[in-house]
């Protein structure tokens, strides 16, 4: 099998062409959990297979480490993007693109001919309990709620962008123990579907700091949908503006809550290596 490592700011994906590879579907997790591994596969934070589509140009599969699928990929979006307009299976730079969360609008910005930026268009945040989803009253909102676990208090802010994820603010983020409370936030019997856990610190109305805990990925580099979402977040309660450069380990991001309600991500994607794995 022919495969592409590319990462969006250290959130790094395994990228399969389905249009030219066959995939067996009953197999997708267990490949997807061997790919990813670190030692013993590629490595990776995620398996994304490029595939046909009725309903737009293409779309998009994306498999965590540990076999389940994820609605949507923020960050693996813009790799998608960049690699069907790469190996022209696309001549426009504007991209339709289905996903579990709907269908997204991917704009290309390019600089000398090439690919520099990726704009997703990440549609509507989802606040309701409902939408999370979160256990409770499913027509109320999430925010500065109470989250009790193994003795300490979390005040949490819950945004869907279409999967679901926690917002917690803590100043002292360098030092916070994100791999201790992460995967107890991730598993909490609140969350049905588990949930993304973002531990964010506030430099500015304009600005802030991201650590993440992915469902189903552990602590990575960086989360895309985190990033809209921990915007809408800070805008709930009052922290920050609607446009926001937003600061993660694997590089940045600059998101955009805009007035129609669509929330606008901006960053890179770069391609590392190609290779071939046998299944």
């Amino acid at each position: 099998m022919k495969f592409t490592k590319m990462h969006g700011i250290g959130n790094d994906f395994i990228v399969v062409n389905t249009l030219q590879e066959n995939l067996p579907e009953e197999r997708l997790p267990e490949i997807s959990r061997r790919l990813n591994d670190r030692k013993f596969g590629i490595g990776g934070d995620g398996l994304i297979l490029v595939a046909p589509s009725r309903i737009a140009d293409f779309k998009m599969r994306m498999f965590n480490p540990d076999g389940s699928e994820s609605e949507m990929c923020g960050n693996g979006i813009r790799c998608f993007a960049r690699y069907v307009y790469d190996r022209q299976l696309t001549g426009s730079t504007q991209i339709k693109i289905e996903t579990l969360a709907g269908v997204k609008i991917v704009r290309l910005l390019l600089q000398g001919g090439r690919v520099n930026a990726v704009r997703v268009d990440m549609g509507a945040p989802r606040l309701l309990r409902s939408e999370i989803p979160m256990r409770g009253e499913d027509n109320t909102q999430v925010i500065r709620e109470p989250l009790k676990i193994e003795g300490q208090k979390f005040e949490i802010t819950a945004v869907s962008m279409g999967n679901p994820h926690v917002i917690i603010f803590e100043d002292n983020l360098e030092n916070f123990p994100v791999a201790k409370w992460g995967p107890l936030i991730e598993n909490h019997r609140s969350f049905p579907e588990r949930t993304n856990v973002h531990f964010v610190k506030v430099c500015s109305p304009g600005e802030v700091v991201i650590r993440t805990w992915e469902r189903g990925a552990g602590e990575t580099l960086a989360c895309g949908t985190g990033a809209c979402a921990t915007v809408v977040a800070c805008v709930l309660n009052n922290r920050t503006g609607r446009l926001v450069e937003a600061h993660l380990p694997g590089g940045d991001l600059r998101i955009e809550w805009t007035g129609d309600n669509r929330v606008l991500m901006t960053g890179p994607a770069e391609e590392v290596f190609e290779g071939t794995i046998s299944l």
